[in-house]
């Protein structure tokens, strides 16, 4: 449940992806994102800061599968207190084509107190599979191939084409079909627009909009869109906040620090 409930938090950086069969890589434009860009977030939950997120953007070019890519980190780890309980320390990293805005290659090293996996995942588009190949510190390493959707997304690469789309194109309660592969299985989210606000962050009052996840009922979960994402309405288009309101209480994530950033946000 707790991976599932990250690739939530992570996939609603996205809101959108196209379908259908096409005989080559689709074209994205404005995908031109700036190398060597660096996002840290705070994870905390009420007055406990509990983690630390950073999103870090290569600054060379890779190849993977033939294709030119954007190599992006994503790390987590437990801050204060609650590494003492709960020590994380974790990567997912995405090979995203810088053409088409898709994984070629996905990564994951998982470190949470004594468990421990390796996850790699190839992508091949045209046949619309993945090649993963998983190990864990109690099982051996096994490789299986799955179907996957049309331009099927990471965990981390959503985000990217995320920041390709303009939000004035979208209607408040617009809901947008996203899919995503992770841990073997395929995922269909569904994200509703909720409009747009000008949001108080460290960096000042910013304009943003506001999508959240179409959520199944769950003991997890509290209220009506409990999960919200806030995203700079501008030329970044990066997530400022995400907060998800939960039974005991809201787990928020906030950008605390940035370098890179290819424009000003809108104030």
């Amino acid at each position: 449940m707790k991976e599932k409930l990250l690739f939530v938090l992570l996939i609603v950086f996205s809101t959108a992806f196209v379908q259908g069969d096409q005989p080559q890589y689709r074209s994205v434009k404005a995908a031109l994102f700036p190398r060597g860009e660096k996002l840290v977030y705070l994870v905390h939950y009420a007055f406990v800061n509990a983690g630390e997120a950073v999103v870090q953007l290569d600054k060379d070019f890779h190849k993977v599968n033939d294709r030119v890519c954007y190599k992006v980190d994503i790390t987590g780890k437990s801050i204060g207190a609650v590494s003492f309980m709960f020590k994380i320390n974790d990567l997912w990293r995405s090979y995203i084509d810088t053409g088409a805005v898709i994984p070629q290659k996905f990564q994951r090293e998982i470190q949470e107190n004594d468990y421990r996996k390796s996850e790699t995942v190839i992508f091949n588009h045209f046949k619309k599979t993945a090649r993963l190949t998983h190990k864990t510190n109690a099982d051996p390493e096994v490789t299986k191939d799955h179907t996957v959707p049309t331009y099927a997304q990471d965990m981390v690469s959503g985000y990217y084409f995320m920041r390709t789309l303009d939000f004035s194109q979208f209607k408040t309660g617009d809901t947008i079909k996203i899919d995503g592969f992770l841990d073997g299985e395929n995922y269909n989210f569904k994200i509703k627009y909720l409009g747009k606000e000008r949001l108080q962050t460290n960096f000042g009052k910013i304009h943003t909009a506001i999508i959240s996840p179409i959520m199944p009922e769950t003991q997890l979960f509290a209220g009506t869109n409990p999960i919200k994402c806030w995203i700079s309405d501008d030329g970044n288009r990066v997530p400022l906040k995400i907060q998800a309101e939960l039974k005991v209480g809201a787990v928020e994530l906030d950008l605390i620090d940035f370098k890179g950033l290819k424009h000003k946000f809108r104030k």
